[in-house]
């Protein structure tokens, strides 16, 4: 590990969050690097963004914090305007010599015996009294001295209920995760999560449906031409389906960012629940309308969808996120930050071979989760989306 330190005459403000990384082998938080750079998050996150897609940075995960950090570490940062300073002597704490780890305190089991034999003689311990004590007291010793070990944090996973899909999993998704659901036009997408939180709803889960797109009617229209029965669930307040106009949100966005004179030091609710409705499971169909709704206003876009990424971790509900993509795509999201801040990718193809169009799923990522890494084979049936997850789509995968 190294020291660094900005030459005298560069000015902190300056210093690339490239620079940073290359000269801390060890990584930063986001928040790190925004008090070193002075740069607000949003642009943070996507200069990390960027450099995480060229393979230049490098995430881990460290307890409940995500550190990034330089993948490559022959660079020399001296030339960018930090300057690394090697480890010498002087830095090194050394033990003086001689010094020997201590020593397991014992338990002096006859200075114990005459400790109670004094205490019975002064009449301050009975019979049974000092039997007690003397069973109790290794039991004691051990406990005081035992090396205690910090629990992990147990993770809570969840599943579809959509037949197959579930079984790419080992676990299921971690629960309070967002991921997005990629996809070309007619793959399933607003199937697979319409039939996500109707299942969910059924088992008493709270479940709420943003439609930037189509109305509430449609929606819960197309719910029936599959056989179920959403009336039942809205009713009793599990499942809400609610339209929301993509273009208030970015009047909304506009407004802050001149009122906070465009720095994100702004706390936006990028939500408005209903009373006493706290969701388990939240859908978004989709981001592909919000983005186009902040067409010329990239930035504006950029800082709604962090918001929003960190508004559903912040109440800890489980988000799947509608993308439209290509049929066949190379990237998944509008602008390539979404698939960030995202911990999974879900990807529905609707494949042309010949005359005929197939449909197939793969699960491209989902960070603390185990799953098959394949794409396999998909139908929409007059029941909702099942998954073969033992027949695997080998190529022919072009239009």
């Amino acid at each position: 590990m190294a020291l660094f330190e900005t030459k005298p005459e560069k000015d902190k403000k300056r210093i690339l969050v490239k620079d940073l990384l290359k000269a801390y082998p060890e990584g930063f938080t986001i928040q790190d690097i925004m008090d070193k750079t002075k740069l607000a998050r949003h642009t943070v996150l996507a200069r990390l963004h960027r450099l995480e897609g060229e393979g230049l940075v490098k995430m881990r995960q460290v307890n409940m914090a995500k550190l990034y950090s330089w993948a490559h570490v022959d660079y020399d940062v001296s030339k960018d305007g930090i300057k690394l300073i090697p480890l010498e002597e002087k830095h090194l704490a050394r033990k003086p010599r001689g010094e020997k780890k201590p020593k397991k305190e014992e338990l002096d089991i006859k200075s114990l015996k005459e400790k109670i034999n004094k205490a019975m003689g002064n009449g301050e311990l009975k019979k049974h009294e000092a039997q007690i004590q003397k069973q109790r007291s290794p039991i004691s010793h051990a406990v005081r001295h035992v090396k205690k070990t910090k629990r992990k944090k147990v993770v809570e996973f969840i599943r579809t209920g959509i037949p197959g899909f579930d079984e790419l999993f080992e676990d299921g998704i971690p629960k309070g995760t967002s991921t997005l659901v990629a996809g070309g036009a007619g793959s399933g997408k607003t199937v697979f999560c319409l039939q996500t939180v109707y299942n969910h709803a059924s088992h008493g889960d709270k479940c709420l449906y943003m439609s930037f797109e189509e109305s509430e009617g449609r929606l819960i229209d197309h719910m029936k031409d599959f056989g179920w029965d959403p009336d039942k669930i809205i009713k009793k307040g599990n499942l809400l389906i609610k339209r929301f106009n993509p273009f208030e949100i970015t009047r909304s966005v506009d407004a802050l960012l001149m009122k906070a004179k465009g720095e994100l030091l702004i706390d936006v609710e990028p939500i408005i629940f209903p009373n006493h409705f706290k969701p388990d499971i939240i859908v978004v169909d989709s981001l592909t309308a919000i983005a186009s709704a902040f067409t010329g206003k990239d930035d504006s876009y950029r800082i709604y969808v962090e918001q929003l990424f960190l508004f559903f971790e912040k109440i800890g509900a489980t988000a799947f996120l509608i993308t439209e993509t290509e049929q066949i795509p190379k990237i998944f999201s509008s602008t390539g930050v979404e698939e960030f801040l995202a911990d999974g990718v879900v990807v529905l193809y609707n494949i042309k071979r010949g005359n005929v169009r197939e449909n197939a799923i793969e699960v491209l990522k989902l960070r603390g989760a185990k799953h098959e890494k394949k794409i396999v084979a998909m139908q929409i049936t007059d029941d909702g989306i099942i998954v073969y997850p033992e027949q695997e789509v080998f190529g022919g995968m072009g239009e």
